[in-house]
């Protein structure tokens, strides 16, 4: 290792970031072809999360190795974050493209199905609570409130995931 140029934190978190956006952008695609557009498959959900946990350990695992075998768990949530937000810029972008000009009716599309939900899981509900309830559920029914959750979620997310890691990785020089 000793001949191995260090790499900065922040070409990882670039690298990380591009590979995990990317990433996303595929996994969204998949479920738009192949899944339920309106209620996604627990599973692909689940396969969200277990990539971008890898994707993240990997890059702080790199961190690591590109400083001796040495990481803070400050160095680690730094580079997790990194990655998580230069992922979640690009999956937003998607985002933006997608609800705007791919699928224009999906705001539509959703609310239909948070009607009928809503029905269907209150079905005692008055014209009022029902008319109340579908309101509520439209605030977010719109492309920058999708954007902002999404990338909020990946911050929050990648804050967990680069916390746990940087406790069970790091390893000081008093180590």
């Amino acid at each position: 290792m000793e001949d191995q140029p260090k790499i900065s934190a922040k070409s990882i978190m670039l690298n990380y970031g591009l590979m995990l956006g990317f990433i996303s952008i595929i996994v969204a695609l998949v479920n738009y072809v192949f899944g339920d557009l309106y209620k996604p498959h627990w599973i692909l959900i689940a396969t969200s999360l277990l990539l971008t946990t890898v994707v993240i350990v990997l890059g702080v695992k790199k961190l690591k190795e590109s400083n001796d075998g040495f990481l803070s768990v400050g160095q680690a949530i730094k580079t997790g974050l990194g990655i998580a937000l230069i992922s979640a810029l690009i999956y937003a972008a998607y985002l933006a493209v997608f609800f705007n000009y791919i699928e224009t009716s999906y705001f539509e599309n959703v609310a239909a199905v948070q009607e009928q939900t809503i029905i269907e899981s209150y079905p005692n509900l008055t014209d009022e609570q029902l008319e109340g309830a579908i309101k509520n559920a439209a605030m977010f029914n719109n492309t920058g409130a999708n954007v902002t959750m999404a990338i909020m979620f990946s911050l929050i997310f990648g804050l967990i995931v680069s916390l746990i890691t940087g406790l069970i990785m790091k390893k000081s020089e008093e180590d």
